[in-house]
């Protein structure tokens, strides 16, 4: 029981500590904020995406932006989209093609990967930028992977643990939601 209770004060410790929000962390969300509210001012749209446990908080953050923020935000969580452009692009590809056939001049692209390294979210984040999209990119692992050096706005998590991550970037994107509620400009 010692080792159960030593491993709970731990994790919740790490946690806490990571879910502090310091002052580059604060400037970021103001800097996000602003750019979705550009997005929802000129009629745009939000794309979010990412793998696994990240294409979940992409789904989670999609619609509560949408119903709560009152922003158009989109996700590419359906398995008819993925699977075909999967099978049709090859898996490390899927993700540049969606934005290719659905994000428009002025949309703002989120992309996640906690450890900054899956190729799908490469690849698109490459095209991203090549049609100069704003991009914001979300990691983890201490900003060592390719993606926290590809957006205009990068969140990193600094830590290795990837349940830490993946609640750090809802938790920090879901804050992004409630500010666009409550303050529009």
């Amino acid at each position: 029981m010692k080792n159960l209770d030593l491993f709970i004060n731990k994790y919740n410790n790490d946690f806490l500590n990571l879910a502090k929000i310091d002052q580059i962390t604060i400037k970021k969300i103001r800097k996000l904020h602003h750019l979705i509210l550009k997005v929802k001012k000129k009629r745009k749209k939000i794309i979010i995406a990412g793998n696994g446990g990240s294409a979940a908080i992409a789904s989670h953050f999609s619609v509560d932006m949408t119903k709560v923020g009152n922003v158009r935000c989109i996700n590419f969580n359906e398995s008819d989209l993925l699977t075909c452009f999967s099978n049709d692009y090859g898996y490390e590809n899927w993700t540049k093609k969606a934005l290719n056939f659905y994000a428009d001049k002025g949309d703002l692209i989120i992309l996640i990967s906690s450890s900054g390294k899956s190729k799908n979210i490469i690849n698109a984040a490459k095209f991203a930028k090549k049609k100069n999209y704003h991009l914001v990119t979300f990691t983890g692992f201490n900003g060592r992977g390719e993606l926290s050096r590809l957006g205009n706005l990068n969140f990193i998590v600094n830590s290795k643990n990837f349940n830490n991550i993946e609640n750090i970037h809802q938790y920090w994107l879901l804050s992004v939601v409630d500010l666009t509620s409550i303050i529009k400009i």
